[in-house]
């Protein structure tokens, strides 16, 4: 039994170190992409049209993953990409944990009309299919960033209030709320400084997981023409791009995918190896 938790303590540190290492690079890669992008993202030359990466014959110097239809540089957009991905990632990540965890922790502790009118409004919210609503959404508040940001958080707060409600519903029948009750402490004080801190983890854990589903979610914008400026360097925008173009330039479909499949897939393990490190059994 100790030796079957080693193991899964061993994947699971594995699992974190390695998600987090490509976030941590994929990070810096967005502050510093002005000093590490070779070339101008935006820039067009049609004579370099659809030049291939640097290891095919008919690369060109400073071109390393190749080029677009329009000459544009694709590692440059990738890198530029990634910036639009994170800030998306980072602060609809943010905000709709901010809303659906307060709504969750609201509804779980205090229970009677808050639970029920929360609740209600949940399972209205989750009536909607959450793809269609997005684009629905956008293309009424009309392209960018803020219209994005603003979808994925109407969209995924119910995520957040659903699990924090029923952790801090369990946390609100443990003894040590029962004691701090009897010691004096207040409601708002017994969920903000009893509570809260319990249901963090799991707050956390959600958090890696909402960041991948907006890298998705913009992405999908992004490749409907959605998002912002066709000409932004986007990931979605690439592969939209790639995708007619596949035959003669398959690098302009693969390497923005391949970017956009290791990011989603480093957010979710990092809440996969942030759930099994917090795991009290685990632990």
């Amino acid at each position: 039994m100790t030796d079957g938790r080693g193991a899964v303590k061993r994947r699971a540190g594995a699992r974190l170190w390695l998600s987090a290492g490509w976030l941590t690079l994929l990070v810096l890669v967005a502050v510093f992409a002005p000093l590490i992008a070779p070339q101008d993202p935006l820039m067009q030359d049609l004579m370099l049209g659809r030049l291939p990466p640097f290891w095919e014959a008919g690369s060109e110097p400073g071109f390393w993953l190749g080029t677009d239809s329009l000459g544009r540089d694709v590692l440059s957009r990738i890198i530029y990409g990634a910036r639009i991905a994170l800030m998306v990632a980072l602060i609809a990540g943010t905000v709709t944990c901010l809303v659906g965890a307060t709504l969750g922790l609201l509804a779980g502790f205090l229970r009677g009309w808050v639970d029920l009118v929360i609740s209600r409004l949940i399972d209205i919210w989750m009536a909607f299919p959450p793809v269609l609503f997005s684009i629905l959404l956008v293309a009424v508040l009309g392209p960018g960033l803020h219209s994005i940001i603003l979808a994925i958080v109407l969209i995924d707060w119910t995520r957040f209030a659903r699990v924090v409600r029923a952790e801090a519903m369990g946390q609100g029948a443990m003894d040590y709320v029962a004691s701090a009750r009897v010691a004096g402490r207040g409601r708002l004080g017994t969920m903000v400084r009893e509570i809260l801190p319990n249901v963090a983890p799991t707050i956390v854990v959600l958090l890696t997981l909402e960041m991948g589903i907006a890298v998705i979610v913009e992405a999908i914008l992004s490749f409907v023409n959605l998002s912002i400026s066709t000409d932004a360097p986007t990931w979605g925008g690439m592969i939209a791009e790639g995708r007619t173009s596949i035959h003669q330039a398959w690098w302009v479909l693969v390497f923005p995918l391949v970017a956009l499949f290791l990011t989603v897939l480093s957010f979710s393990q990092l809440g996969e190896g942030l759930k099994d490190r917090f795991d009290p059994v685990l632990r």
